[in-house]
């Protein structure tokens, strides 16, 4: 794992931008690993505006993201499908058929969860997997555990997670349940980039850094992936 401090959001925006600009500029048909949060907007703008300028096209890409609530429309503002048509594919040309999203209504969540390791697994895995991480170091919603999970799976929320993500919903009310891909998903794709920023994610660096690896904080298993990359700000590397 290569961890890489900068000086705020922006500058990491840039350095992760240009990865996933050169992957598929390399690989037309990439397979890319998507994530939500305030994290990496400030990259997606950054990818819109290549794709405005003609420096890239998303429209070959396959994409799988990381998670999504239970319980809530898929077509609803706080669903992770609206926010990323809202902040990437509504805004480049990437292709709708091609856009692989968790099903938060699903009648069986264990079938969803087996039908979704299927498709990452017929599309070839994913070459990069972008990562937000939680305060309490969670990454996607793998919380804090007891276990390591491998494949997709459905989890109850922690209270901090939900506390940290309340100021999306407006009446602070967030899902208890959510379904998101095991660590087993995320590390076996080719290349990892996690972004953090904000002092609120210190302790967070602090651990994936330091710490014990152990599931008790999911985002310390990042220091055993082959080609793993942290960006961290300097109020989220303040510990460091």
């Amino acid at each position: 794992m290569k961890l890489i401090i900068l000086e705020n959001a922006q500058q990491i925006a840039e350095q992760v931008s240009e990865i996933f600009i050169e992957q598929v500029n390399a690989k037309k048909n990439s397979v890319l690993g998507f994530a939500t949060g305030a994290s990496p907007v400030p990259t997606y703008e950054l990818l819109v505006k290549a794709y405005e300028q003609g420096k890239l096209s998303l429209k070959d890409i396959t994409t799988f993201n990381l998670d999504e609530y239970c319980g809530i429309p898929a077509s609803c503002e706080q669903s992770y499908r609206t926010f990323m048509f809202e902040n990437l594919f509504g805004k480049t040309d990437v292709d709708p058929e091609k856009v692989n999203f968790l099903n938060g209504n699903a009648a069986d969540f264990a079938a969803e969860c087996r039908e979704y390791e299927g498709k990452i697994a017929a599309a070839g895995g994913i070459d990069i997997q972008l990562l937000g991480v939680g305060v309490n170091g969670h990454i996607g919603f793998n919380e804090p555990s007891d276990k390591i999970t491998d494949i997709p799976f459905a989890v109850e929320l922690t209270d901090s997670t939900k506390q940290a993500n309340s100021r999306y919903f407006e009446d602070g009310k967030v899902p208890d349940y959510a379904l998101t891909m095991g660590i087993g998903d995320i590390m076996r794709a080719k290349k990892i980039v996690l972004i953090a920023t904000g002092d609120s994610k210190k302790n967070a660096v602090k651990a994936i850094r330091d710490g014990e690896i152990s599931s008790q904080c999911p985002a310390t298993f990042l220091r055993l992936h082959p080609d793993a990359v942290v960006f961290a700000d300097k109020a989220a590397a303040a510990l460091l």
